[in-house]
This record gives C-alpha cells, structure tokens and sequence, in this order.
C-alpha cells in the first residue's frame, strides 16, 4: 500500500490538473475537486475541509451521485486504499453481519436509489448495520441530507489524511 499523502504545502503549489487528480482520491466528483483547488491556496486543513463542506453543500444531485460512484458497497470488497481503511471494521465481521448488510444493501438501493453511503471509519461491522436498518426507516428527502453529511465527513478524513494528517 503507497502512501498518499501529499501535504498542505505540495497540495497548494501544485499544478491545477495534478492537485484535481489528488482530490480526485478524496471525492470522486469533479466539480467538486476543481471547485477545491481552485480556492488554493488555503492557509491550512481546516480552511481546506471547509471549503470542500461549502462546494459539497452546493453540488447537484447528479453531482453527489457521481461522488457516490467512488465508493463501494459498504461490506464489499473496497477497491482503494482509502476504503480499505474506512472499512476495516467490516473485515473481521461475523457472516450473519456479512450477509445483513448485503441484503440491507439491496434493500436500500431499492428504496432510495443509491448506495448506502455511511462514515465507517472506526465503526464495527455490526455497527455499520444496524446504522443502515436504522436509516431504511428514513423518507427519501431526509436520507439524502443524511448521506451528503456522511459524505462530507469522508471527505473530510481523506483531506486531512492526502494533506498530511493522520487519519
């Protein structure tokens, strides 16, 4: 696994189509990553974190569901490095954990039309389900403020870990 972090500094200085790719790392979409660097420079993490909370906050629905498309399924093999992490708490996790929240996966999708997106950063499998059941219970509109707020907290941990701080 490489590291990815980058630092404040290097991410201020650096050319605009590498800092978007950077970004990239942290939220796939790209207005969002060219709308962050292109408030460089920022004096330092916080100013980056809220800035991206601002354009997040600002983003079309077919701009979050591009940001969605970078995630998998909570429980399914991560494809990055960022995941991987995010997810470990699943790695360990009982079958039955396994195959609730496969199937409460499919549930959602079905009833909200996107991924279950959850910060599961140092959340345990069983956690990670029952947060969902919970959610399941929650009316279209509401489920997507909640899931943009858990995509901002992604974010946010994958800043500070690209522009150097442990994550």
């Amino acid at each position: 696994m490489t590291d990815d972090r980058v630092g404040l500094a290097k991410f201020n200085g650096l050319p605009e189509s590498a800092a978007v790719a950077a970004v990239l790392g942290c939220c796939s979409s790209p207005v969002w990553a060219r709308s962050l660097v292109a408030g460089r420079p920022y004096a330092d993490i916080d100013a980056v974190c809220d800035a991206a909370d601002a354009v997040l906050a600002e983003l079309s629905e077919d701009e979050i569901d591009r940001a969605l498309d970078g995630h998998p399924r909570i429980g399914a093999r991560p494809d990055t490095a960022a995941s991987a992490r995010e997810q470990a708490g699943v790695a360990g996790a009982e079958d039955a954990v396994r195959a609730g929240l496969a199937e409460g996966n499919l549930a959602y999708e079905e009833k909200f039309g996107h991924i279950y997106l959850v910060c599961a950063t140092g959340k345990s499998g069983a956690e990670l389900l029952e947060l969902l059941t919970a959610r399941l219970g929650n009316d279209p509109e509401t489920e997507r403020r909640v899931m943009r707020t858990e995509l901002a907290k992604i974010n946010r941990i994958r800043l500070g870990r690209l522009l150097g701080e442990s994550a």
